[in-house]
């Protein structure tokens, strides 16, 4: 399977049902009156966490999700359906960004930890709500609001207590699949390792603690070199971390320096996370060699330890090592700031524009406009001119003055069309 940690998606919430103009028509009751239902609210559209997922492979197949909108308004004042919500499952430690603002959204680092991405629209009111002591029989219902469409960007943080680092084939998955139930791809030539591999270590307690084992780093990592820099953001959690060193290579101090420089120039706080350090493969170097290179790690640390993942020499005493720090050692937190995140509850769609097609003809666009437009009969005058006052309120009249309509004029708005009288349309 192949490891994705970078997804991006487009969300669209459902849109909220219209309302109804409808009249109650029953025998022996005498002007029922308005029986005009609500429309029902379209669906949100959630993200949630799940600990059974690992990739965000699922993405690279689907990319867009649409909540179901909602039912219009029906007559009896029976309401229209509300539309189910939609939930989308992510793995834990997914950072959620909005694409346009930049902001992010949501840091999910728990299980069935949940956040709303886009809010489904309200429905609108059916004319029975409109009726008061003074306009009995009102003749006119209420838009639905629009949905809210968002594009996302997922990045997976992955979650694990400790981390294990080092250099291409310093037998990292021969470790980890030595002290946990993981099974990685194990081979003699570098990069084996493409995809983080994550196992379960279990302490004498009985309790149990996650090692991820990062794939190979290597000089320039920080600026994309090599396999490291797409995989670096997946330390960032880690309580510590394990490094790794072959004992074999030439030179295992220069790597071991270049490795931390790597990760300073990546991220300072990640550079000064608790390492332990840990030299591999002492089966296949001689004593004089190892005390060598003990001596020399022992001036920068005293956390060393010198091991065979192969042979399991000296395996026992690190696990106990590890054990302790990650009972000592609290949670890294990502310093993440999630900003107000108003797309979530905007379905404020107000906005419009006017184009003139020709010297007495305007057209209006606009979400709102066009969606009163669309439960408004020109046949009826009392729709009509609930219309006219809502296209006053918003200035629409205003800026067609600006722009030189004329009386006579004719405004098209979706399916209306209908001609300027100045002294009507202000009266």
């Amino acid at each position: 399977m192949k490891f994705i940690d970078k997804s991006k998606i487009r969300v669209v919430s459902g849109r909220g049902g219209n309302g109804m103009v409808a009249w109650r028509r029953e025998k022996y009751v005498d002007k029922g009156g308005p029986a005009g239902g609500d429309g029902g609210r379209g669906g949100d559209v959630y993200l949630i966490a799940d600990e059974n997922m690992s990739t965000l492979m699922d993405f690279k197949h689907k990319s867009v999700f649409k909540a179901e909108a909602g039912e219009n308004g029906g007559i009896k004042n029976m309401h229209g359906r509300c539309a189910k919500d939609l939930f989308i499952k992510v793995p834990v430690g997914t950072v959620v960004k909005d694409v346009k603002t930049g902001n992010i959204i949501a840091d999910l680092t728990k299980h069935e930890q949940i956040v709303l991405v886009a809010k489904g629209g309200r429905g609108g009111r059916g004319n029975a709500r409109f009726a008061t002591a003074q306009k009995r029989a009102p003749q006119f219902c209420e838009p639905g609001e629009p949905p809210i469409e968002r594009e996302l960007f997922l990045e997976l943080k992955l979650i694990a207590d400790v981390g294990l680092l080092g250099m291409p084939n310093a037998g990292k998955s021969t470790l980890i699949s030595r002290i946990s139930s993981a099974k990685p791809k194990i081979a003699d030539y570098p990069f084996t390792t493409l995809i983080p591999n994550l196992g379960v270590v279990k302490k004498r307690s009985g309790d149990g603690y996650v090692v991820a084992d990062i794939p190979g780093l290597i000089e320039g990592a920080s600026e994309g070199v090599g396999l490291g820099h797409d995989f670096l953001r997946h330390v960032e959690r880690c309580r510590f971390l394990v490094h790794l060193i072959d004992s074999t290579e030439e030179n295992p101090f220069e790597n071991y320096k270049k490795i931390n420089h790597e990760l300073e120039k990546y991220s300072e706080k990640l550079s000064k996370l608790y390492q332990i350090v840990v030299l591999n493969k002492i089966d296949a170097i001689d004593e004089d060699r190892k005390n060598i290179l003990l001596e020399q790690f022992s001036k920068e640390t005293d956390n060393i330890f010198a091991i065979s993942a192969v042979t399991g020499e000296n395996i026992e005493k690190l696990l106990d090592f590890m054990g302790e720090k990650v009972d000592e050692i609290p949670k890294t937190e990502i310093e993440i700031t999630v900003e107000e995140d108003l797309g979530a509850y905007n379905n404020d769609d107000s906005a419009f524009e006017i184009f003139k097609v020709d010297k007495e003809t305007y057209i209006v666009q606009g979400g709102k406009i066009e969606r009163i437009a669309a439960v408004t009969s020109d046949r009826n005058s009392e729709q009509v001119i609930r219309f006219q006052n809502i296209l006053k309120g918003m200035g629409v009249f205003d800026e067609l003055t600006k722009m030189g309509i004329k009386d006579g004029d004719t405004i098209i708005i979706g399916a209306l069309e209908f001609v300027f009288y100045k002294d009507e349309m202000y009266g």
